[in-house]
């Protein structure tokens, strides 16, 4: 059986290297052999090693799939925002990771899934990542959605490909700000000496852009709302670290020490998630609550 993957933020990487992260447990000669090989297909055509994805691509491969590990459902509770035949929108928790990869075969959102929804997932993303049309970072808690058939799968991820879902985050970031307001037009890319962070000075980044509004300030801290107009790796957390403002408790693009003892990773919410209702057309808007830890951050700040 083939896995498949569907490319979310990584528009401009080159197939060889977006391959190496995705399977992360697979030498580089290994990858690059798939390829000369013509195992690894880009929209159903073989591709050369420097082809550049474009958001929307359907990466096949052919070979490695992960046909010698047993994905299982698991008993896992969710926080289920709507459901219907076509689609679920979850609140993800912190700490949960979307889907299996290397090190992390159990107690992912898919297995939680795979128990709650039975056969009804989409199988366009294959057996690692059945429903699953995009991915928020493991300590990101909110809004995600998971798609039930190909049909809604195909509608979200054309939707995705053309910038056209609302998501708006919240955060708590470090400084305050002197306008309540701004956007960041910044490219993002692959970070040029750490391949597992990505940069606003890469060589080949994409164009980004992230609004911000301030909602309360905190002296040495501000609680703020983003939207995203696209949506590359990371985006919120190197675009406000890019200007000063990294998100509290984000130890890669901020402060290696946080400032708060028992935060576990940055302090980003994905609260809000508009969509074309891949069946009946009409939009759809899904509110994920702020988890207790960040309530609980917040009313610190505002006895301070």
């Amino acid at each position: 059986m083939s896995e498949f993957f569907t490319v979310e933020n990584e528009e401009g990487d080159r197939i060889d290297r977006y391959l190496a992260e995705e399977l992360a447990d697979r030498s580089r000669s290994y990858i690059q052999k798939l390829i000369k090989d013509n195992h690894i297909l880009v929209n159903n055509k073989p591709v050369k090693a420097n082809y550049r994805l474009s958001c929307g691509d359907m990466v096949e491969d052919s070979v490695t799939a992960a046909k010698d590990l047993d994905i299982l459902p698991e008993d896992i509770p969710l926080d289920i925002l709507y459901e219907d035949a076509d689609i679920i929108v979850i609140n993800k928790p912190k700490q949960m990771v979307v889907h299996p990869a290397p090190g992390h075969y159990c107690g992912t959102l898919v297995n939680a899934l795979m128990f709650h929804c039975g056969q009804e997932l989409s199988g366009i993303n294959g057996m690692m990542r059945p429903g699953i049309v995009h991915r928020i970072d493991m300590d990101t808690t909110g809004s995600l959605i998971v798609c039930k058939n190909d049909a809604a799968h195909q509608s979200l991820s054309e939707q995705l490909k053309e910038h056209s879902i609302r998501r708006i985050y919240e955060a708590i970031v470090h400084g305050g700000f002197k306008e309540g307001s701004g956007t960041i037009d910044a490219p993002i890319g692959r970070h040029p000496a750490d391949r597992k962070k990505m940069s606003t000075h890469a060589k080949n980044g994409r164009r980004a852009v992230t609004h911000y509004k301030v909602l309360e300030r905190f002296g040495e801290y501000s609680y703020i709302q983003c939207e995203l107009e696209t949506g590359r790796t990371h985006q919120i957390r190197v675009h406000m670290s890019s200007i000063g403002h990294p998100l509290v408790g984000d130890m890669v693009y901020g402060p290696r020490k946080c400032p708060f003892s028992g935060l576990q990773g940055q302090t980003l919410h994905a609260k809000t998630l508009g969509i074309m209702h891949p069946r009946t057309g009409e939009y759809l808007e899904v509110e994920a609550p702020l988890p207790q830890y960040f309530v609980e951050l917040l009313d610190r700040l505002r006895d301070i």
